[in-house]
């Protein structure tokens, strides 16, 4: 056996392994709502803008952008600008020609608008302003989809489940097969119950990204939960939140 199939061999073994471990999980999820207490996933930036991701996620997104090579990326949700951002550089270090990256949100802060606005990556944004689930705004995603041979989704905005479902509805059928469609904060369905509505946000366990992922599951055989990613990433907001097109 060649070295480079025995250690891809041996690091697949590793992680099905790992997968098994329900302590490991445990205590995964235990870390989370420890670390939640000091905003941790608020601690970093990419090329200078704050990105509210896990670490673990961003090295995963970078795995996954490479497999597909995508050439859009839609992501609702902007928040700060660092995961459109991020998500323009890999396209610019693929060397990808026309990759362009969508960010939309319901509420674009001009002082963020601007940071992002000044940004070098920004050549590759298009911002829209407005509700991801707004017939406007969907019609003009879909039109900048048209001409796209490999198109990504990241569903990062409101985490109720029925607005989550009416994204997955909506961004789903812009999926190319063999992408994803990746919803973050499945892991408010983990963390105790009563958790998020104490920090005044809606959703909660029973009303989440995971609950919404579990209805769309059942409605779309179009769609299957990557087991290959999400076995290893035992630090992640998107716990089952890495959905691979299939047909």
């Amino acid at each position: 056996m060649d070295p480079i199939t025995q250690f891809n061999n041996e690091r697949a073994d590793d992680i099905k392994q790992m997968a098994t471990d329900e302590q490991l999980k445990k205590k995964s999820i235990d870390w989370m709502i420890h670390a939640d207490k000091y905003k941790y996933t608020y601690n970093y930036k990419w090329m200078g803008r704050p990105i509210i991701k896990y670490p673990n996620d961003m090295v995963m997104q970078q795995e996954i952008m490479w497999h597909v090579k995508p050439d859009l990326i839609i992501e609702t949700g902007i928040a700060h600008g660092g995961s459109i951002i991020f998500s323009a550089a890999m396209l610019e270090m693929m060397g990808i020609d026309n990759g362009h990256v969508i960010g939309i949100d319901i509420d674009i802060r001009a002082h963020n608008k601007k940071e992002i606005e000044n940004h070098p990556m920004y050549k590759r944004i298009t911002m829209f302003e407005g509700s991801s689930i707004d017939s406007g705004i969907a019609k003009k995603v879909s039109d900048f989809a048209e001409s796209k041979k490999a198109v990504m989704v990241f569903l990062d905005s409101n985490h109720t489940h029925e607005y989550v479902l009416k994204e997955m509805e909506i961004y789903s059928k812009l999926v190319t097969v063999g992408s994803y469609m990746v919803l973050p904060d499945t892991l408010i369905e983990f963390f105790p119950k009563g958790y998020y509505p104490k920090q005044n946000r809606p959703f909660d366990v029973g009303n989440s990204p995971m609950t919404a992922i579990r209805e769309f599951l059942l409605q779309n055989d179009n769609f299957i939960i990557d087991k290959d990613i999400c076995s290893k990433l035992i630090i992640t907001e998107a716990i089952d939140g890495y959905l691979k097109r299939i047909k």
